[in-house]
């Protein structure tokens, strides 16, 4: 069984679900997009997302009419496989159609432009062989675009995210409950300090840079929860 974590949007709580690779994601039906389509690659026994992003994917399908072949959605940032600040470690994104047809991807991505719901959607001419779009929260800490500020008393996707590396890191403690509090808040303190960074308790640009700068693909520590 896999642990599915989701950021209710609406209620502000963090859902846990224990699902097999053949059920479907929560906020999702049927055969839409099942866990195991949703984990792809990763052998992460935790998986995340939010309730935005699921009902955004299930809305999309109706809209596009067919089968979404999803190649990459959700990893683990010690993981890696994708960018320092990727959306895929948020469970904010997919890469799909890489079983596609040229034709077929240029028809998926003019649907998923055209569906209006998609904070992104990648350039063709940077992802010629899949689609990729994303729901992403902003303003952005950098302005380069990322991840948001997150601070104590912030829940979501991306305090799971901050949890996760500082717990590969070894910096435990900060668990893995999307709930930034008093033990998240502790961890990252202590890593700001041993990095030359403000101890000030924000993981905005700078915190983010370094965290995931030495968190991605470092592979499964002994600190990791899973």
């Amino acid at each position: 069984m896999t642990t599915v974590l989701v950021y209710n949007n609406v209620t502000g709580r963090i859902e846990r679900y224990y699902r097999s690779l053949s059920s479907p994601m929560p906020y999702t039906s049927g055969t839409i997009l099942t866990v195991g389509e949703f984990r792809g690659s990763s052998r992460a026994n935790i998986i995340w997302t939010d309730r935005r992003f699921m009902e955004t994917f299930a809305a999309f399908r109706r809209y596009y009419g067919k089968i979404i072949p999803v190649g990459y959605a959700f990893k683990r940032i010690w993981e890696g496989g994708h960018g320092r600040q990727s959306q895929h470690y948020a469970g904010g994104s997919f890469d799909c159609g890489q079983v596609l047809s040229a034709a077929g991807r240029r028809a998926l991505w003019n649907s998923a432009r055209s569906f209006g719901r998609w904070s992104y959607v990648e350039p063709r001419s940077l992802t010629p062989t899949w689609v990729h779009f994303d729901k992403r929260l902003s303003p952005p800490a950098c302005a380069t675009g990322g991840y948001i500020t997150v601070s104590y008393g912030s829940r979501g996707v991306y305090v799971l995210i901050l949890q996760d590396a500082l717990n590969a890191l070894g910096y435990t403690g900060s668990g893995l409950d999307g709930i930034f509090g008093n033990r998240t808040l502790s961890a990252l303190r202590r890593f700001q300090r041993e990095n030359g960074l403000a101890a000030d308790g924000i993981c905005g640009c700078r915190s983010w840079q370094a965290i995931t700068s030495q968190a991605l693909g470092i592979g499964k520590t002994p600190t990791v929860i899973d």
